[in-house]
């Protein structure tokens, strides 16, 4: 296990994380070491049985935060039915270019895979239904930090819709610029500097325990790339989380 991982909550059913930046939740094919593989080890150490492991949620490889684990195979079926009567909730915080207007903004536009680019969603009228509520924090020049609560659960659905609206997450190289394609490498200067993070972090979810019916909130630490990019940004979160 490389970084030490951040263990949000555990229990004898389930378990959140913090995932870092540039990590998959679970393998792809590749053998690449993924987060469900740091949690397993860290469980083992603790003498901890984790054959029934398994994520209950997906985040991009180059989004952070919270992630959600079943630890046995009887509170997965418990946990997906959750998720598939929405009752998750679940709250990211983005940094996003441009000036977003004042309030909450509920943004509905179905979504469907682009046939020209297999690593991009698009929105599309023959799309499933994807709706992303967005509240201003705070702007700072002509970027805004943004509340986004996601109703339903596509592929990059907060990147797409955001990005449709003419407000694409800081560092989004796959659907940051205007016409929504990355630049090529090859057509960027050779002085520029490294890519931008990307500015996108599931800091909190909402849920009564599928077991026990406690409600949970479980939430992460404020990101430090967010601290750098936008130095009052955990007040204006705590402000609005209350």
């Amino acid at each position: 296990m490389g970084k030490e991982l951040e263990l949000i909550y555990q229990d004898q059913w389930l378990a959140a994380v913090d995932k870092p930046q540039g990590i998959l939740v679970h393998g792809d094919g590749s053998g690449a070491r993924t987060l469900t593989d740091d949690l397993r080890e860290l469980l083992e150490a603790q003498g901890t049985d984790a054959s029934g492991l398994q994520p209950v949620q997906r985040l991009d490889v180059d989004t952070s935060g919270l992630v959600l684990f079943s630890l046995d195979k009887m509170t997965q079926p418990r946990l997906d039915a959750l998720v598939a009567m929405r009752g998750i909730r679940k709250c990211y915080v983005a940094l996003v270019e441009g000036r977003f207007p004042t309030g909450t903004r509920d943004i509905e536009l179905p979504l469907g895979r682009d046939r020209h680019d297999a690593r991009r969603m698009r929105a599309s009228r023959g799309g499933k239904p994807s709706h992303t509520r967005v509240r201003l924090l705070g702007t700072d020049g002509h970027r805004s930090l943004v509340a986004v609560e996601l109703l339903t659960g596509r592929r990059h659905q907060i990147r797409v819709h955001l990005s449709q609206l003419g407000f694409p997450l800081v560092g989004d190289v796959l659907y940051g610029s205007r016409s929504g394609r990355a630049t090529p490498r090859s057509a960027r200067s050779r002085n520029a500097g490294p890519e931008p993070s990307l500015m996108l972090h599931a800091i909190e979810e909402e849920l009564d325990h599928p077991v026990t019916g406690e409600h949970l909130r479980l939430s992460t630490a404020w990101p430090a790339r967010f601290e750098e990019a936008f130095p009052k940004g955990e007040d204006l979160w705590l402000r609005r989380r209350g």
